[in-house]
Formats: C-alpha cells, structure tokens, sequence
C-alpha cells in the first residue's frame, strides 16, 4: 500500500518529463500585475519599472520597464527602454525594445531601434527604424550620420556621388 514500487507502477508511462529550458534560453518573467497609469494620471519624469507597466493617462520623461503598454489615448513623450513595446496611443521620442509592435491607432513621431518590428494597418510612423540584435546594449542607439555629415562637409558634397558624370 505505501510501498515504492506501487508509485512506480502506476505512473504514467505516456506521460513526458518536465522539460528543462536550454542554457542560454530566455527565461520567462514572473507573471504579476501591470503597474497602471490611468487615463486621469499625468506623469512628469522618469518611469522606471522591473515589472511590466500600462499606460493609459500622459507622462513627459523618459518609461524604461520589461513589458509595455501604450492605450489608445495615452501619450508619451521621452524616450522607451523596454524589452517589449505595444503601442496603440501616442508617442513622441525614441523607442528602444527587443520586440516592437505599432498597433492601428498608434501615432508614432521618433526612431525606432528593434529586434523585431510589426506594424498594423492604419497605424501612423514618422521617422527612422533599424533592427538590431542588442537595441537594449547599443551605445549609440544604431542610429548614425553619414561620414561627410559628420565631417561637416557641404550638402552638395553629400550628393556629388549621385549627379552623372559630365564629359
């Protein structure tokens, strides 16, 4: 009755063993609750969250957190720093995220440095996006000038490469 052999034999046999992640898989994050901004909430600097964070109100400073989530009239206005990013309202500043995701009724005015990107129908960007496979660690945020910009050359210098040769 409480012997081990008992156990062993009514185990499933079709069962599979847990499985164990891989080293060097990403591990998934402790599930809790978002930390809410609610529609009436207007921040002024800097957010910064370990967990995931939804914002449905306004905050004017810089949001760096895990997961994040812009509603339909929440706006930002600052840069991002997040692992993931869905937007739906309106932001104004750099995005930095592993993961990137411009719903419909976003607007977006910034660039975008990503891992990867997806954007749905109706859905509103200005500016530059660069894939990268560490936006979180680039110093430079990918984003560079041209040489000749840098250099402070002319503009016309910038474009005498693209005029046809005249002979």
């Amino acid at each position: 009755m409480f012997s081990s052999r008992s156990k062993e034999s009514s185990a499933d046999p079709q069962m599979p063993a847990p499985l164990v992640p891989a080293a060097g898989a990403k591990r998934n994050r402790p599930h809790s609750a978002p930390t809410i901004i609610s529609a009436d909430m207007v921040i002024s600097g800097t957010l910064a969250s370990n967990g995931d964070v939804q914002i449905d109100g306004q905050v004017e400073g810089d949001v760096r957190c895990t997961g994040l989530v812009i509603g339909d009239k929440a706006e930002v206005q600052g840069e991002i720093y997040a692992e993931e990013v869905t937007i739906r309202g309106k932001v104004a500043g750099r995005i930095r995220a592993r993961k990137v995701t411009l719903a419909a009724t976003s607007h977006v005015e910034g660039d975008i440095l990503h891992e990867a990107f997806a954007v749905e129908a109706g859905a509103f960007f200005e500016g530059n996006c660069r894939h990268s496979d560490n936006p979180l660690g680039d110093a430079d945020g990918g984003f560079r000038r041209p040489q000749a910009a840098q250099a402070g050359a002319a503009p016309a210098a910038l474009f005498a490469s693209l005029s046809p040769a005249t002979t």
